[in-house]
C-alpha cells in the first residue's frame, strides 16, 4: 500500500515537472514578467503601451511638435525659451500694473524654488550609471571577452552610420517613436513575436559556434584572460 502512494506521489511530480517544462515558454532576453513591469510600471509604463489612450496620444503629438519646430522649422532652442518668457513677463507685468484701474486682483505669481533633495538623488542616481558604464568599457577593453567586445563595436558601427543620415534630435525622435510603438506591437502580438524570435535566436546561436570555431578559437587569448585562469 505504501508503495502504490509513493509510486502515486512519483507519477504526480513527473506530471507536474512536465507541465513545468512545457508552460516554459522562449521569451524575448529571458523575460519572465509582463511587459507592463518590464517597462518599469506605472505611469511610464501606461503612456508606452497606451492604457490611457488620450495621454499616450497627447505625449505622442508633444513630440512631434517638438520635432517638427525645431527639425523641420528649425527653430532654434534658446530662441524659443526666449520668446516665451519675453511673452509670459510681458503678460504679467501688464496684468499687475493694469488691475488697479480695471479693479481686478493681481495674477498670483508661485515662487518657485527647486528642492535640494530630488536633485541631490538625480546627481547621485547619475553618476552611479555613469561609472556602471566606465566600468562595462573597462571590462570591454581589457579583453576577457570578444564575444562582448565584437557586439560593442558593432551597435557603435550601427549608431556612426545612423549618425552619418541623421542628426541628434532625429535619432532622438526615433528612438521616441520606437518607445511608444514598438511595445504596444509585441504586446499584441507577443507570442508570435517570441516564436519568430526563438528560430531566429538558435540560428544566430548555430552561425556564432561556427565562426568561433573557425575564427575566434585561433585569435590568442588576451593576458588578463590567462592570468585569471591561472
Amino acid at each position: 500500500m505504501a508503495d502504490h502512494h509513493e509510486h502515486e506521489e512519483v507519477k504526480g511530480e513527473s506530471l507536474l515537472e512536465k507541465i513545468s517544462i512545457k508552460s516554459k515558454v522562449f521569451r524575448i532576453f529571458g523575460r519572465e514578467k509582463p511587459v507592463h513591469h518590464v517597462l518599469g510600471g506605472g505611469k511610464p509604463a501606461d503612456v508606452l503601451l497606451w492604457r490611457n489612450k488620450k495621454i499616450s496620444a497627447t505625449v505622442l503629438g508633444v513630440g512631434t511638435a517638438i520635432w517638427v519646430l525645431f527639425e523641420l522649422l528649425e527653430y532654434h532652442f534658446l530662441t524659443l525659451v526666449c520668446h516665451l518668457l519675453i511673452f509670459a513677463l510681458a503678460v504679467l507685468f501688464l496684468w499687475s500694473n493694469a488691475s488697479a484701474f480695471i479693479n481686478k486682483s493681481t495674477p498670483k505669481i508661485p515662487q518657485v524654488h527647486i528642492p535640494e533633495e530630488p536633485v541631490l538623488q538625480f546627481a547621485s542616481a547619475l553618476r552611479l550609471e555613469i561609472n556602471r558604464a566606465f566600468a562595462v568599457l573597462r571590462d570591454i577593453a581589457s579583453g576577457r571577452d570578444l564575444k562582448k567586445f565584437l557586439s560593442v563595436i558593432a551597435g557603435l558601427w550601427v549608431f556612426s552610420i545612423l549618425g552619418s543620415y541623421a542628426n541628434f534630435l532625429t535619432l532622438f525622435y526615433i528612438a521616441f517613436i520606437l518607445l511608444h510603438t514598438l511595445p504596444v506591437l509585441y504586446e499584441k502580438y507577443e507570442d508570435q513575436v517570441d516564436s519568430f524570435a526563438e528560430k531566429a535566436t538558435a540560428e544566430i546561436k548555430k552561425q556564432y559556434a561556427v565562426f568561433d570555431a573557425k575564427v575566434l578559437s585561433k585569435i590568442p587569448r588576451g593576458p588578463l584572460k590567462d592570468k585569471k585562469k591561472d
